[in-house]
C-alpha cells in the first residue's frame, strides 16, 4: 500500500507529535512579551540620556560657561588721579531755632483770629484781638482819678503857699506848716500811682490785639473765636515755627572729631549737605555752625548743629534727613570704579590686564566715594582693570576686551547691572 501524503513524517525511525510542536509555538510566544519590553526599555533610556546632554548643554549656554580655552568678554577702566572727598554720613533731625507758643497777656473774650493756619507771618503782624472794652474802661477810670488828684494836689500846694506866708508873720503855728506839706507830698505820690495806673490800663489795652512775637510759620489754631481766654492758661493761641534759617541737629561718632573739630575752631565752613530719608533726594546745602561741649558716653558720639538758609521750605521742623558732611579732601588719589575692587577670603584684590590675560592684584582700598573707590597701594595710576564679567575670571584667564555697547553675556550684564546699581545706591551716600 503507499504512504499517504498526509501521513506524519517520520524523525529518526519515530513518528512526530502534535503535541510538541504547539508546546513549541507557545514558548515562543511567552518571549516576544520581554524581547519587547527589553527594547522598550533600551529606547527610553537612550531618548532620557540625550535630553539629559541637551539640558546640560543649554544650562552651561544659559550660564554663560565657556570651554576653558575660550576668551571671556570683559570690560575696562584705566585708573586715574583725582581729588577725593572725604565725607561723613549720619543721620539727624530738622530742628528750628525759635519755637514760642502766643499765649495771651490779658483775660477777656477772643473777639477774632487774623491768621490763616500755616500762613508765614512776620514779627509784629495782628493774630488775634481779645475784647478790649473792660480795658478802655479801666484806662477811663484811671485818668479821672489823675485828673482829681492833679486838682486836690494844686489846692494843697496853694494852702502850703498861705501857710507859710503866715508863718513868716508869726501868725500861724509851725505844726500846721508841717502837716500842709505833708498833705502836698502825698499827693503828688498818689499822682506817680494814678500815672502807672493809666500805664497799666494802657499796656493791656495793646495786650489785646495779640502779634506774632518772631518770624516763622503759623500752626493750628488751638482756640477758636469767641472762647474765654486766660494769661494763667497753658494751652496758648497758636504755635508759632521759625523756619528761616533752620537748624539741623545730627550725631557723628567721637572718632570723627580729629577731623571735624580743628577746622570748627578754626571757623572753617564745613558744607554739610541733607538729603531725604531715601538718601537719594538732595534737599538743601549748609555749613557747621557748632558742636555740644561733650560727648555721650552711653553711644560714643557728639552732637553737631548746621544751619540752612531753607528759602525753598525744603526743610521741615521735626523732619528726618541723612547727612554728609565734607570733612576733608584727599588730593591726588588712585581712582578706579568700585565695582573692580573684589573681595577675597583673605585678601581684598582687582583683575588687571597682562597679554591678554587675566591678573589678580592685591590692594588696600581707602575711602569709597560713591561708584569711585581709592587705592592707596597695590596700583599705579594708567593700569587697566576689569569691572565686569569677574565672577567668570580666575588669575590667567584669557580675555577679551569688549567695546562700549558690546553684550558680554549674561554674568558680564549681571557684573554691569551691580555696578550701576551701586553707583544710583552710594553716589549721595559715600562712605569714608
Amino acid at each position: 500500500m503507499p504512504p499517504d501524503a498526509n501521513a506524519p513524517a517520520l524523525t529518526r525511525g519515530r513518528v512526530a507529535d502534535p503535541l510538541d510542536d504547539r508546546a513549541a509555538v507557545r514558548h515562543t510566544r511567552r518571549r516576544w512579551p520581554f524581547v519587547l519590553l527589553v527594547l522598550a526599555a533600551a529606547v527610553a533610556g537612550a531618548v532620557i540620556y540625550q535630553r539629559s546632554r541637551t539640558s546640560q548643554t543649554a544650562t552651561a549656554t544659559s550660564s554663560g560657561r565657556r570651554p576653558q580655552n575660550q576668551n571671556v568678554p570683559v570690560g575696562v577702566a584705566a585708573a586715574s588721579r583725582q581729588d577725593v572727598p572725604v565725607r561723613i554720613n549720619a543721620l539727624g533731625s530738622v530742628t528750628p531755632f525759635n519755637t514760642v507758643t502766643v499765649r495771651p497777656r490779658v483775660d477777656g473774650q477772643l473777639m477774632q483770629v487774623a491768621f490763616q493756619e500755616g500762613q508765614f507771618v512776620r514779627k509784629g503782624d495782628l493774630l488775634a484781638v481779645i475784647d478790649p472794652r473792660p480795658f478802655q474802661v479801666q484806662l477811663e477810670q484811671a485818668e479821672g482819678q489823675l485828673a482829681r488828684d492833679e486838682s486836690m494836689l494844686s489846692n494843697a500846694k496853694t494852702q502850703l503857699a498861705r501857710f507859710q506866708l503866715l508863718l513868716s508873720e508869726d501868725s500861724i503855728a509851725r505844726s500846721s506848716v508841717d502837716d500842709q506839706a505833708a498833705a502836698v507830698a502825698q499827693l503828688e505820690g498818689a499822682l506817680k500811682v494814678d500815672r502807672a495806673t493809666i500805664d497799666s490800663a494802657k499796656l493791656n489795652l495793646i495786650y489785646t490785639r495779640v502779634t506774632a512775637p518772631i518770624n516763622g510759620r503759623v500752626g493750628l489754631r488751638l482756640v477758636d473765636a469767641g472762647n474765654m481766654v486766660s494769661a494763667s492758661s497753658q494751652t496758648g493761641l497758636v504755635v508759632i515755627t521759625e523756619v528761616e534759617p533752620i537748624a539741623v541737629l545730627f550725631t557723628v561718632p567721637e572718632d570723627t572729631l580729629r577731623l571735624l573739630l580743628p577746622k570748627i575752631r578754626d571757623k572753617v565752613d564745613l558744607p554739610v549737605d541733607v538729603f531725604d530719608r531715601t538718601g537719594l533726594t538732595h534737599l538743601a546745602t549748609g555749613k557747621v555752625q557748632t558742636l555740644d561741649n561733650q560727648i555721650d558716653a552711653s553711644t560714643g558720639t557728639v552732637r553737631i548743629k548746621a544751619v540752612f538758609d531753607n528759602k525753598d521750605h525744603l526743610l521741615f521742623p521735626a523732619q528726618f534727613v541723612n547727612i554728609q558732611v565734607l570733612a576733608d579732601t584727599k588730593r591726588s588719589q588712585v581712582v578706579v570704579p568700585a565695582v573692580a575692587v573684589q573681595h577675597g577670603p583673605q585678601t581684598t584684590f582687582v583683575y588687571t590686564i597682562k597679554d591678554g590675560k587675566a591678573v589678580v592684584r592685591p590692594v588696600t582700598v581707602g575711602i569709597v566715594d560713591g561708584d569711585r573707590a581709592t587705592i592707596l597701594s597695590g596700583l599705579d595710576a594708567g593700569e587697566q582693570v576689569v569691572t565686569d564679567s569677574t565672577d567668570r575670571l580666575r588669575d590667567g584667564s584669557p580675555i577679551e576686551i569688549r567695546t562700549p555697547g558690546a553684550s558680554g553675556g549674561n554674568a558680564g550684564q549681571r557684573g554691569q547691572g551691580r555696578g550701576q546699581a551701586q553707583g544710583r545706591g552710594t553716589h549721595q551716600r559715600p562712605t569714608q
